[in-house]
């Protein structure tokens, strides 16, 4: 069965955010190097490989096949005013049936960052996943130290729900995430018991 193709557009103040198509390697390739010691602290450490047009490729097909099967939705940030690319967004883990729910995760280039970019495109993302795709909840997480990502997810809406430990491998070791949630209705604190 094949699934149908799904076309996922987001339009910003600034920003177009789209699904990466194959000509955007070099555009990519360029930022993610350019970024790679603002982008180490933060993320899990590249493959040996991350930077090369192959995985750049595999990397085109998994969002493609996330979007169609509705698991993911990884965006690209296209300024629209010189069509640069300026970081990425994806929606994902989305689970269906009682949960409705994903997470978001994020990066910037290096000279794009504090920039108000990925507000906008959180945003954006977060509009997106509550009306069209029906979500719930939407969570995410960041480093306890990663003091302008918790800024930028308190500015968007998420609220604070505690510390998971040894989270996720960033830069080679096991660490501690602070975790986020914005709920579509607000509901924490609300109950029809009693």
């Amino acid at each position: 069965m094949l699934a149908r193709k799904r076309k996922v557009r987001l339009e910003t103040e600034r920003l177009t955010l789209r699904p990466p198509e194959h000509g955007d390697w070099r555009a990519w390739s360029e930022l993610r190097h350019q970024s790679r010691a603002f982008l180490t602290p933060w993320e899990p450490t590249w493959a040996d490989d991350h930077l090369s047009r192959k995985a750049f490729t595999n990397r085109v097909y998994w969002s493609q096949r996330s979007i169609a099967n509705q698991t993911a939705m990884p965006l690209f940030l296209i300024r629209r005013e010189d069509q640069q690319l300026v970081g990425a967004i994806t929606l994902d883990n989305i689970r269906r049936g009682p949960a409705q729910s994903g997470t978001t995760g994020y990066w910037t280039g290096e000279k794009f960052a504090r920039m108000g970019y990925m507000r906008e495109a959180i945003l954006a993302v977060v509009h997106y996943a509550f009306v069209d795709l029906d979500l719930s909840r939407i969570e995410a997480g960041c480093l306890p130290e990663n003091a302008p990502s918790r800024r930028l997810l308190e500015s968007c809406g998420y609220k604070y729900e505690g510390v998971a430990q040894s989270y996720l491998q960033i830069n080679g070791r096991w660490r501690n995430h602070v975790l986020y949630a914005n709920l579509r209705a607000d509901r924490r604190g609300r109950t029809d018991v009693g």
